[in-house]
């Protein structure tokens, strides 16, 4: 089961659609959000060697929804 707070470095397999704050380096940049979507791959970044992605929260994607997969 995935947690809300838990961690992924790039590589890892999404295990669950949502919304997670990416950290990096410090230096690099500040902290932000994206969304990642389910089955997909966590991207490295292009400017640094340490993001990591931090699961804020748990969200669908429609396209696998069970009340709307049916029209993708």
């Amino acid at each position: 089961m995935t947690d809300i707070g838990q961690e992924f470095k790039p590589g890892q397999i999404v295990p669950v659609s949502g919304i997670y704050q990416v950290v990096h380096d410090e230096k690099h940049h500040e902290p932000h959000d994206v969304t990642c979507v389910k089955g997909k791959e966590f991207p490295p970044c292009r400017d640094c060697d340490h993001p990591r992605f931090v699961l804020k929260h748990k969200a669908h994607h429609i396209e696998t929804h069970e009340f709307f997969k049916h029209y993708f």
